[in-house]
C-alpha cells in the first residue's frame, strides 16, 4: 500500500480519549470526532488515526471494552458521513480492538507495541491482509520514562524492530505490509529523540516504509521554552520536513494543514534535488 507513493502521507490523530496529552477530552463526542475528522480531510490528510487510549507518559491502560466502545461510533459515523474510501488506522495494541475496528471499516493497524502486548494482533493482520505498523517503545506507557537508557540508541531501536518485523513476518503478515516507527518520546530521553531524527534515513534503508510520529511532544518543547503542547505547531513541522529530506514516507500529526504544507514543500526540494 505504501511502497509507491507519490509525495509523503500526512496521518491525522483522532484521539477519542478523555486524557491525551493534546487533545484529552476534544473529540469524545462522536459529533465532535466527526467534525474534527471532516476538518482533516478538507486540510488533505491521507489517513486518519484513531485511538481509545491515550499513551501519553504515565497513562493507564484501558479496557478492551472501554476502547472498543470509544473508537466504533466514530468509525462508522466517518464512513457513513464522510467517506468510504478513506483510509483509517485503528490506533490499539490490543487484537479484539483492532478486529472490531476493521469490521466496521478501519484498513490499517497502528501498534505502539508492535505485538508484544497481544501477539494476536500479528495473525489478525496477516488474516485480513492489511498494513501494521510497529512501533518501538521501550517498557509500558506507565513506566516508558522511568529513566530510559541507551548506549547507541539508533542501533538499538533499529535492532528491536527488526526483531518485531520478523515475528510479523513470522506470523504470517506480508513484507509489503509492514510499517516501522521508532517511537520518538516512547521512551527516550531528549538527546535519544534527537539522535533518532537525525539518523531516520537509517530507518529509511531498511526498505520498510517509516512512520514518523513528533507531533507536540514534549522534547521539542524544552529546545522551544514552550510548556504547552498546542504551541508546538512549527517545531512539528519542521521534524516533518527534516523526515521528507530523509526518505520518512508518512508522518502523524494532530495539525493536518500545517504539515501538510511543510512536508509538500520539503517533498518538491526534495525531487528537485
Amino acid at each position: 500500500m505504501f511502497k509507491s507513493l507519490t509525495r509523503p502521507l500526512i496521518m491525522g490523530i483522532l484521539n477519542v480519549t478523555p486524557d491525551s496529552f493534546s487533545d484529552g477530552g476534544k473529540f469524545t463526542a462522536t459529533d465532535s470526532a466527526l467534525a474534527q475528522a471532516r476538518r482533516m480531510i478538507a486540510e488533505g490528510v491521507d489517513i486518519i488515526d484513531i485511538g481509545g487510549e491515550s499513551t501519553r507518559p504515565g497513562a493507564a491502560s484501558v479496557t478492551t471494552e472501554k476502547q472498543i466502545a470509544r473508537v466504533i461510533p466514530v468509525i462508522n459515523a466517518i464512513r457513513k458521513e464522510l467517506s468510504t474510501s478513506l483510509l483509517i488506522s485503528i490506533d490499539t495494541t490490543l487484537s479484539a480492538v483492532a478486529k472490531a475496528a476493521l469490521d466496521a471499516g478501519a484498513s490499517i493497524i497502528n501498534d505502539i507495541s508492535a505485538g508484544v502486548q497481544d501477539a494476536e494482533i500479528l495473525s489478525l493482520a496477516a488474516e485480513r491482509e492489511v498494513p501494521i505498523i510497529l512501533m518501538h517503545i521501550k517498557g509500558q506507557p506507565d513506566n516508558m520514562q522511568d529513566a530510559p537508557f541507551y548506549q547507541d540508541v539508533v542501533s538499538e531501536v533499529l535492532s528491536a524492530l527488526q526483531e518485531r518485523v520478523d515475528a510479523a513476518l513470522s506470523a504470517g503478515v506480508a513484507k509489503q505490509q509492514i510499517v516501522i516507527d521508532p517511537g520518538i518520546g516512547f521512551g527516550k530521553r531528549r538527546q535519544d529523540n534527537l539522535d533518532l531524527l537525525a539518523n531516520l534515513d537509517r530507518f529509511v534503508v531498511t526498505g520498510y516504509p517509516v512512520l514518523l510520529g513528533t507531533s507536540r511532544k514534549r522534547f521539542m518543547g524544552s529546545l522551544c521554552a514552550v510548556t504547552e503542547p498546542a504551541k508546538l505547531v512549527s517545531a512539528t513541522a519542521a521534524t516533518t520536513a527534516l523526515g521528507v529530506q530523509q526518505g520518512v514516507q508518512m508522518f502523524r500529526v494532530h495539525d493536518v494543514k500545517e504539515n501538510r504544507q511543510s512536508a509538500d514543500v520539503a517533498w518538491a526540494i526534495k525531487q528537485a534535488g
